[in-house]
């Protein structure tokens, strides 16, 4: 049983001036962070809204796509109304035939033959409508050979129907095989990190899937959502880069058997060449990952998307591994998926980080006249210098050579 309580009064605790003055500051910070719109939600969904449109008429113009697109109950709304006014319909066209005819006025009399037997109202009507339409064919109401118009409407309705169950279960068959439904076992991580990896800084994130059959011709791509001004001047709000993981190497193509770490090298040609640590946390951008693919039980394509802001980009982290063999197979510990640890990892860009090894490998490769010019020699000094060097030394093996000789011919005298 839960009783009201009265809470003591907590008095907050008095901040110093430095944290005072910081706290504004803090303050901004966070809220900068929560007002970054998305792109693309983590599920997948754009959030992209499509106002004052028109032409409202092009949706018309594809009625089947917009009535998949629909959702659910609207959808099944649709499919109910439509049999539902299509019954009415020809039932109301029976019964006017019946009125017309007049045997509406000799239901009682058996030497009058109706166009339709036992066809006494609009609800008979309506049934027959109903039983001519599905075939179910009850055998109570038939229709008579007296009736050509009635001949000519059961073969419009019979050719009306077909079209229509054709065009309705069709739509209901695709809505409910549609392979967005398979989008939700291919999971990402909740974060993507940048790290050393083979000597070089990369961008990785790590996707998986959860199910035993296979996504088929599974591939990914990657793109940076970040507004930009050009030199003219002009303002491209939400432009798209593309980031290179591995369409040049093959390695966006993936065999999706257990999870993988997609990893994108921040080389020259990527966007983030110039992005340090410090300079991510203030960038507002967005990385949209698409892996694509087909259902092996369907073969239809199927799309799974997601995104990381510049707050989910890790730096300094990995990925936990979540492989283990087992006895006899490989085990995946999907309790692991989204962990990630601490690594020692540069806090510059990848542009700074090339400089200081370019740098660092500089003193190797240097020449005789680079050390010279450390010294402080002119250059015309050292290339006097390196052509009085060559001289002596051609002279000295001139000299040699030429003393070898003398003495071979003292030697030959002799003899």
């Amino acid at each position: 049983m839960e009783q009201d309580v009265e809470s003591p009064i907590i008095r907050k605790p008095k901040l110093p001036k430095q944290a005072r003055e910081d706290l504004p500051k803090h303050l901004a910070e966070i809220d900068r962070v929560k007002k970054i719109q998305r792109y693309v939600q983590k599920d997948g969904k754009c959030n992209v809204h499509h106002g004052n449109v028109r032409e409202t008429y092009r949706y018309l113009t594809d009625i089947f796509t917009t009535l998949v697109d629909l959702k659910w109950r609207f959808n099944l709304f649709i499919f109910v109304l439509v049999y539902t006014v299509t019954w009415l319909f020809f039932g109301f066209m029976w019964w006017l035939i019946a009125y017309l005819r007049g045997d509406l006025d000799h239901i009682a009399d058996n030497q009058w033959t109706p166009c339709v037997n036992n066809l006494n109202g609009f609800v008979s009507a309506f049934l027959f409508s109903i039983e001519t339409e599905t075939t179910i064919g009850y055998g109570y109401r038939v229709i008579t050979d007296k009736c050509p118009e009635g001949i000519v409407l059961l073969l419009v309705q019979s050719v009306l129907g077909s079209i229509v169950n054709a065009f309705m279960v069709g739509c209901m068959f695709v809505k409910i095989s549609q392979p967005k439904k398979r989008a939700e076992t291919l999971v990402f991580s909740t974060n993507a990190v940048i790290s050393m990896r083979d000597g070089r800084l990369c961008l990785m994130f790590r996707v998986g899937d959860l199910r035993n059959s296979h996504i088929v011709e599974a591939s990914i791509r990657a793109k940076l959502i970040k507004s930009k001004q050009t030199k003219e001047g002009e303002f491209i709000p939400l432009n798209q880069t593309d980031i290179n993981v591995g369409y040049n190497t093959g390695d966006d193509r993936l065999f999706l058997v257990s999870p993988l770490i997609i990893c994108h090298e921040i080389n020259q040609n990527s966007p983030f060449w110039d992005i340090s640590q410090a300079h991510l946390s203030k960038e507002e951008l967005e990385i949209v990952v698409i892996l694509e693919g087909m259902v092996e039980a369907t073969g239809m394509t199927c799309q799974a998307r997601s995104s990381y802001v510049s707050s989910e980009i890790k730096w300094g982290y990995r990925f936990t591994p979540v492989l283990t063999l087992e006895d006899g197979f490989y085990e995946v510990d999907y309790n692991s998926f989204h962990d990630i640890y601490e690594t020692d990892t540069p806090t510059c860009s990848a542009k700074e980080l090339a400089d200081m090894t370019n740098r660092a490998r500089l003193p190797l490769t240097w020449s005789l006249a680079s050390k010279l010019s450390q010294q402080g020699l002119p250059e015309s000094e050292q290339e006097g210098q390196e052509t009085k060097t060559n001289l002596d030394e051609q002279g000295k093996s001139e000299k040699t050579e030429r003393n070898g000789d003398i003495a071979n011919l003292e030697s030959e005298s002799k003899v």
